[in-house]
């Protein structure tokens, strides 16, 4: 840290601590979590590389899926090598600029990854609702627009909160409790106002992914409908098949990231371990049992990777 003057400074670095109260049992949660991480990169690049080589799995569908699991080999990947190291050596020092690298790719592929599953909820709309129109409506063409999409939003959000902790002045401690930097842990550090920085924050979460998880709600009732007047049973459970795996994912994803941001907001009673604990699974969890679920429930997928 250099000194400015007597009351603020100017950070250089970020000591990042891990899980506050449990220091001495970390070398042992590293190994479930080396074990998940583990997981994540094998299960979703083996998905990746057999909707990539095989030709009949270019599929508005199956392309999705292959752009959820290159986001969450990206997602755990930002997060889970670095908390790896602070649990077998102790606190470790981030530089201010990785620091915020960090923290803005973890904020722009978990949103990334809210769009890809509101993507996905369209696709199976689009099957089981109006499936005259599914080719035509579900180009190539559209896809990659969608695939820009989401990239492009995931930065328009993500960059003015990075913005906004560039126009803070941190002052004394430089110490981040917490296994990876995240937008509110540095902004806390700050000796002015950050009361912008929560309410943009709040703000971008609740339109972002609250507005996905209102809007995937929207297409499940509308495909729940749909189905439940098709006329044989067998239309049904084909039409359930179908839908399986994706109910699944988002109920893994959403449960685990609303749990989180509600508890860190709301829970002042809930000790610090369990809300960074929290933290990290909702990044880590969705990306380990995304390959496993698809895996079972997509019979492709299954037989592909066989």
């Amino acid at each position: 840290i250099t000194t400015s003057n007597c009351t603020s400074t100017h950070l250089t670095a970020f000591l990042l601590t891990g899980i506050p109260g449990l220091e001495d049992f970390q070398i042992w949660i590293s190994i479930p979590f080396s074990f998940m991480y583990l997981l994540a990169v094998i299960g979703n690049g083996l998905v990746v590389a057999v909707v990539a080589w095989d030709r009949s799995l270019h599929e508005p569908m199956y392309v999705f899926l292959g752009m959820l699991a290159f986001n969450d080999v990206l997602l755990c990947t930002v997060t889970v090598p670095k908390m790896l190291l602070i649990f077998s050596q102790g606190s470790s020092l981030s530089t201010f600029p990785a620091c915020l690298t960090q923290m803005f790719f973890v904020h722009a592929l978990f949103l990334s990854e809210s769009a890809v599953l509101l993507a996905m909820a369209f696709d199976r709309y689009v099957a089981i609702c109006s499936p005259l129109h599914y080719a035509t409506l579900l180009t190539g063409s559209l896809i990659s627009k969608v695939g820009l999409a989401l990239v492009a939003r995931s930065v328009a959000v993500v960059t003015p909160g990075v913005l906004l902790i560039l126009r803070l002045h941190f002052c004394q401690s430089n110490i981040i409790h917490h296994t990876y930097c995240e937008n509110m842990g540095i902004a806390k550090l700050a000796c002015n106002s950050i009361a912008l920085n929560s309410i943009y924050g709040l703000t971008a979460a609740l339109l972002t992914t609250g507005l996905d998880f209102l809007l995937i709600s929207l297409s499940y009732w509308l495909i729940l409908r749909t189905v439940f007047r098709l006329p044989s049973r067998e239309a049904r459970t084909k039409a359930f098949g179908t839908c399986g795996a994706h109910i699944c994912v988002i109920l893994i994803f959403y449960t685990l990231a609303f749990f989180s941001f509600f508890t860190h907001h709301f829970g002042k009673h809930v000790p610090r371990h369990a809300l960074i604990l929290l933290a990290n699974l909702y990044l880590l969890v969705p990306p380990t049992m995304n390959p496993i679920v698809y895996g079972v429930k997509t019979k492709e997928i299954k037989m592909r990777v066989l």
